[in-house]
């Protein structure tokens, strides 16, 4: 991750957008760390963590908009417009949604069906909130970046698919979780 976070600080495209777009990894990275001896994650949870936020270091680097893998999907696919902001809001929800359940199961005691369900409620409310603050950050801390920051690209309904998408990507991973640990009920079990 710190290689990830080195690599991108390494002459940003837009300087100014990248600290912006960092202080999501930083407080995210501190917030794993402090809390780190209340709740541990699994391994494969702080991975997937680990992959989520290289993925944003990525958008951060080049801006969301701007990114090359996007940049090739958009001419591969003939696309209107750069989706690699929309790749990683779908990575948010297919990469976390496993974290917010072993949260709900280990915490909370939260079992089966419910906490699959919790967690797809979880990463719904949280890339909610997260387009809301977005808007309002971008207003306060930096209004002249404005779409450059929030990655609209001119689409008024991008918040409305970025929360979509997480859903979609948190749905797929219960969806698996709920194949590979079968439909019977995990009381007794580890999550």
């Amino acid at each position: 991750m710190l290689a990830a976070w080195v690599i991108a600080a390494i002459d940003p495209r837009y300087p100014r957008d990248w600290l912006l777009e960092n202080l999501l990894v930083f407080f995210f990275a501190g917030l794993l760390f402090g809390t780190r001896r209340l709740f541990t994650f699994s391994n494969l949870n702080y991975g997937l963590f680990a992959l989520f936020l290289t993925l944003h270091l990525m958008g951060s680097h080049y801006t969301y908009s701007e990114v090359p893998f996007g940049a090739w999907l958009q001419e591969t696919f003939d696309l209107s417009r750069n989706h690699y902001d929309r790749l990683v809001h779908f990575s948010y929800g297919l990469l976390t949604a496993n974290a917010f359940r072993e949260l709900l199961a280990r915490s909370a005691g939260v079992t089966s069906g419910w906490m699959r369900m919790l967690a797809v409620s979880c990463v719904l409310s949280f890339s909610s909130f997260f387009e809301c603050l977005e808007a309002v950050v971008a207003m306060i801390v930096s209004p002249e970046l404005g779409d450059a920051y929030l990655g609209t690209q001119g689409d008024t309904w991008d918040a409305q698919k970025d929360t979509l998408l997480a859903l979609l990507g948190a749905l797929m991973t219960m969806g698996l979780h709920r194949a590979w640990r079968g439909t019977k009920p995990t009381l007794g079990r580890s999550p």
